[in-house]
């Protein structure tokens, strides 16, 4: 009789285990694909800085500079390493196309131009998903950081060495872990 209890306790406790096991690497899968919700808008963005930069060209040749920071965070936003390094430039970047943006207030041609209020239009719209992708990220990686960190799937999350995830910040946001 007590090898059944025996054997019934072994059988729980590794479905217990599979269960746990399955869970972590849902989180771990529903964190990758929100990281790629926000790799598409961030190169939907890229895409459309080249032809951003272009339209306000011609409007604003003495705003060479800030055209020249633009496309230089463009080049380190693509190719950052690390998530803080990505959000730091995606953040720079972001408040350089708002300077862009705001010329066509000191141009009046500029704000009468098809191509730049399309392009305006796109980039709102991508900040828009951007923004959403984010929060859907971050809460992906809060759900994916309380199951490794919490009884007992850390148990499971530590035996499968489950990392947690970075939340992504943009920029100077002051949200940190406690």
């Amino acid at each position: 009789m007590g090898i059944w209890w025996l054997g019934g306790l072994v059988i729980v406790v590794a479905g217990g285990i599979v269960v746990v096991f399955n869970d972590l690497v849902s989180a771990r899968n529903q964190v990758r694909a929100a990281w790629s919700d926000i790799d598409v808008q961030l190169t939907r963005r890229h895409d459309l800085v080249p032809q951003l930069i272009s339209a306000v060209q011609g409007y604003a040749d003495y705003e060479r500079a800030t055209l020249t920071t633009v496309t230089q965070l463009r080049s380190r936003a693509i190719s950052a390493a690390s998530m803080a390094d990505k959000a730091q430039a995606e953040g720079e970047l972001a408040q350089q196309i708002d300077r862009i943006l705001a010329l066509q207030e000191r141009y009046p041609d500029l704000k009468a131009s098809g191509n730049f209020l399309q392009l305006q239009k796109d980039l709102v719209g991508i900040e828009d998903h951007l923004q959403f992708a984010r929060r859907f990220y971050n809460g992906a990686v809060r759900d994916l950081n309380n199951r490794i960190e919490t009884f007992p799937s850390l148990f499971v999350a530590r035996a499968m060495r489950f990392n947690t995830a970075e939340f992504y910040r943009q920029g100077n946001d002051q949200e940190s872990p406690a």
